[in-house]
């Protein structure tokens, strides 16, 4: 597993937000996204994985495509980002620099609807 400080990972986590275009950014305010070192077994379950080792990184949520406006009062969603999975998974730096980038935008795809097929379709998944 390549070393990679927490900072310095999650402000690769940070640049892959950043890169968005403006409009999207701006669809992104009721988005937390948090890093955890790694999924709980509960979690990897519940998306159908048998090892917590196999899932990089999870939105939790209502898509924009699914919210109506009665969920105003809702919470806001999540997405996140496992590290210690994406360390595993990457041999150097630049390797951890594309699977983070990739691993964001997937999630926020999930935040705009897009489920695994169309992710897969344009290359993040």
């Amino acid at each position: 597993m390549i070393r990679i400080g927490e900072e310095d990972f999650e402000r690769l986590v940070l640049e892959a937000v950043e890169s968005l275009p403006k409009t999207l950014k701006e669809r992104l305010t009721d988005v937390v996204v948090d890093i955890e070192a790694m999924p709980d077994r509960a979690t990897a379950r519940s998306v159908g994985l048998r090892s917590r080792r196999h899932l990089l990184g999870l939105f939790h949520g209502v898509p924009l495509t699914k919210k109506s406006v009665s969920d105003h009062a809702s919470l806001p969603s999540r997405i996140t980002i496992y590290r210690d999975n994406i360390r595993r998974i990457c041999r150097t730096r630049a390797q951890i620099v594309h699977q983070v980038r990739e691993t964001v935008l997937h999630e926020i795809g999930h935040h705009f609807g897009l489920d695994e097929a169309d992710l897969r379709d344009l290359g993040y998944g």
